[in-house]
């Protein structure tokens, strides 16, 4: 009998709402300047959470109620790969920014669906994916080829926007 309730755990783990399970939430990552420069040359400023470790990004901002619209959280791949993300136990709708190697834009995902299971690909290699509070890119004008300033990138941001 204690066998089988082991093994109905992680099956009732699924079943929780996301509601109920609001403490999975990830502690506040160590955050760092983030800068994103317009075609127009008009530059906006963020502070990221940085996601570097493969548990921190696995998580990412699951569980969490809200991003606030100057902040986000930057999952810094290493080297240029494609990425897959997924907003499983996400509860609020996120744009997904792909950054190449180089510190420019090559996709964004706008509007994503809270606790979908469907995939968000880069489609190509990049080297890092920013999520920020939905309907930023469309707010900013952000667009592909933009540029992004941050150390992973090559260049450390310079002063403020």
């Amino acid at each position: 009998m204690h066998r089988r309730t082991l093994l109905a755990l992680p099956a009732l783990a699924i079943m929780i709402p996301p509601a109920a399970a609001q403490d999975a939430a990830q502690p506040r990552l160590p955050t760092e300047p983030l800068f994103i420069t317009t075609r127009d040359g008009r530059r906006h400023a963020f502070t990221v959470e940085m996601a570097l470790t493969p548990e921190q990004q696995t998580v990412g901002l699951m569980f969490r109620r809200e991003v606030k619209p100057d902040e986000g959280m930057l999952f810094d791949w290493g080297t240029p790969r494609d990425s897959a993300m997924w907003m499983r136990n996400t509860l609020v709708s996120l744009d997904m920014v792909f950054i190449a190697a180089d510190g420019r834009i090559h996709r964004i995902a706008e509007r994503t669906v809270p606790l979908s299971l469907a995939t968000v690909e880069s489609r190509g290699p990049v080297r890092a994916t920013l999520e920020l509070a939905a309907g930023t890119a469309e707010r900013l004008g952000l667009r592909v080829g933009d540029r992004v300033e941050n150390r992973i990138f090559g260049q450390a941001p310079r002063g403020t926007p």
